[in-house]
């Protein structure tokens, strides 16, 4: 097995990939407390694992011999839905949490047969990449941030900005620093909601392109909202490209276009 086409894979999110190609029909899983045994029961754990949790592995050392490989690995988990029950501790939209694993792999005809791991406590004696940028675990994070974002957590996603970050949107001047971000968008979120999706991201140490759908609800009337007047139960919608400038791992500047017309999609009444 090639260790570094198994990290691959792993960090990509796909887990049913991962199972299928990397693990033998009756293998084993044990770690801490827990026990899975066969590819279906590995799978449905990292289903439950994984529900609205990104987990990148971050290879600190690997030792490998001809059936065996031992890995330290720090395990970044990010969040995009709140796990009150999360085995690290409760995360919400947003969160970051690493783990330091310590993994051991049993090979058998080029497939795992037997894994074992065990941790260390919640962010003990592990490395951290900056918050965003191209690496898998970077990416996830910004998914994270535009969880954190679309859920109105003002607390959580002004942490990805630098604090002297420049917004720019259509329609208004720009709005300087992380406080007036928050400044702006708390009044408009306790009416209006904002959600991203995300249909592509581009990522370099410098700079973060996405294109995205984006959607404004009201949760109230709001007549005087800048796009257009909502009564509550109304949307906009419409796709947009946005650029963000990162510096030393968060945003710096976030300049915001359309990408063709918004469009109100009036509550239709029952």
């Amino acid at each position: 097995m090639n260790y570094d086409d198994y990290i691959a894979v792993f960090n990509t999110g796909d887990d049913a990939a991962l199972v299928d190609r990397f693990f033998a029909d009756d293998v084993v899983f044990s770690g801490g407390t827990r026990e899975a045994r066969g590819r279906k029961a590995l799978l449905a754990f990292l289903h439950w694992a994984h529900d609205g949790v990104r987990e990148v592995m971050r290879p600190q050392r690997v030792l490998r011999d001809n059936n065996l490989i031992f890995a330290e690995i720090d395990m970044d988990f990010h969040a995009t839905k709140e796990r009150a029950e999360f085995p690290f501790g409760h995360l919400r939209p947003g969160d970051l949490v690493t783990v330091k694993f310590f993994v051991a792999y049993t090979l058998q005809g080029g497939k795992v047969v037997e894994l074992k791991s065990m941790t260390w406590p919640p962010e003990r004696g592990v490395t951290k990449l900056p918050r965003l940028g191209p690496h898998p675990s970077q990416i996830a994070a910004f998914h994270a941030y535009a969880s954190a974002f679309s859920n109105a957590d003002c607390d959580r996603f002004p942490t990805f900005y630098q604090p002297d970050v420049v917004l720019e949107l259509n329609r208004i001047p720009p709005i300087h620093g992380r406080n007036g971000i928050v400044d702006f968008y708390g009044p408009m979120f306790e009416r209006v909601r904002e959600a991203l999706t995300i249909h592509d991201v581009t990522a370099t140490e410098g700079s973060i392109r996405v294109h995205a759908t984006t959607r404004f609800t009201a949760i109230k009337d709001a007549p005087d909202f800048v796009i257009a007047p909502l009564r509550q139960g109304d949307y906009i919608e419409g796709r947009v490209f946005v650029d963000y400038t990162l510096r030393d791992g968060l945003i710096a500047h976030i300049r915001v276009r359309r990408d063709g017309e918004m469009v109100k999609h009036p509550l239709t009444a029952a």
